[in-house]
């Protein structure tokens, strides 16, 4: 069995450690447990572990937050998975930070990455992890705060969180979405 991991976020240096880069950081977390690293590849970085017989191809779209679409569906089409196999992992301004909530589908809720993919693949029928990062933001200040860094006071909390959503995506390749979603989504 194979399962693309897809961790959205924006590629240089300006964005590294950014909230909006959380599916960046979730990646590379998994990649580190399992001492593998990212190569560069068509539309993103990738790097492949292996978990309880099963394959997970982790991804890092080069392409942008705003057109992550493009990179998810190549690689869909060129690892010949259904969405159903993939899992999606994105910062969501609507959980607070400490919040990690997995879905089988569901809408864009504003975030254009997943709005990038919804686009390219024609429907919204593939599963997701939402990374909470709150939104203690005034009010017009939504892009300054997903593309600013974590405070020093986060960071732990953070760091626990990257570990879990690590945790939640081997899940979704081992025990399924379902099972995963009723043990993580408390």
């Amino acid at each position: 069995m194979k399962y693309l991991i897809a961790g959205l976020g924006n590629i240089g240096p300006d964005y590294a450690e950014t909230r909006h880069n959380i599916g960046f950081m979730v990646v590379d977390g998994l990649a580190s447990r399992f001492d593998s690293s990212f190569e560069p590849a068509r539309y993103g970085d990738r790097s492949v572990i292996t978990y309880k017989s099963r394959t997970f191809i982790l991804l890092k779209p080069s392409t942008y937050m705003n057109r992550s679409g493009r990179a998810v569906n190549y690689w869909l089409n060129k690892e010949k998975l259904t969405p159903d196999r993939m899992l999606v992992v994105v910062d969501d301004v609507s959980l607070p930070l400490g919040k990690l909530r997995m879905r089988a589908k569901g809408g864009d809720g504003g975030h254009n990455g997943l709005e990038s993919i919804i686009a390219m693949l024609g429907h919204n029928n593939f599963p997701r992890l939402r990374f909470g990062i709150g939104s203690e933001y005034p009010k017009g200040y939504q892009v300054a705060f997903v593309l600013g860094k974590w405070e020093k006071e986060e960071m732990d909390t953070v760091k626990q969180l990257i570990k879990t959503a690590g945790d939640m995506a081997l899940s979704f390749g081992t025990i399924g979405i379902e099972r995963a979603m009723n043990l993580y989504n408390k």
